[in-house]
């Protein structure tokens, strides 16, 4: 472990949850990406389509690309937007709400079986060096002198 990097751990954990997450979502006809946009989206009052893109870290190319899929599987709808007259809300449909409930289920049994054999204090732990490496890199910290001439 200790010729291991930072980056390299997180990196490789990441693959492994991806593809944990994505055989699950194989058994419902879905992806990790589909059920992670559901979670996304209010199930009550919907959301705006320009809310979606920043809260999942994806940009405007891929979330539209995915909303169109999810919409062609009668998943979502779109409705105006009436605080943004060239906005929308994008609406879960009474499927798109199941969908959405099995996505949560998937990932609540994650995170408890993660509570299960993990401590409190290392569960911290990890949320704070998260935290940390999370703001280091949005404050432009780490190669920020390397760009000065």
């Amino acid at each position: 472990m200790k010729d291991k990097t930072i980056d390299y751990v997180l990196r490789s954990t990441w693959q492994l949850v991806t593809r944990m997450y994505n055989e699950e979502a194989h058994k419902f006809e879905s992806t990790m990406a589909m059920g992670f946009t559901l979670l996304s989206i209010d199930p009550e009052n919907g959301s705006p389509s320009t809310t979606l893109g920043p809260r999942m870290g994806m940009e405007a190319t891929s979330l539209s690309r995915l909303l169109k899929n999810l919409e062609g599987r009668g998943l979502i709808y779109r409705t105006p937007n009436p605080d943004d007259g060239r906005g929308v809300i994008i609406r879960l449909t009474p499927e798109g709400k199941e969908k959405r409930d099995i996505s949560r289920e998937v990932v609540l049994r994650f995170n408890d079986t993660i509570r299960n054999h993990v401590s409190e204090s290392d569960l911290k732990g990890f949320y704070n060096v998260a935290e940390t490496i999370q703001g280091l890199i949005s404050e432009r910290k780490i190669y920020q002198d390397q760009n000065k001439d």
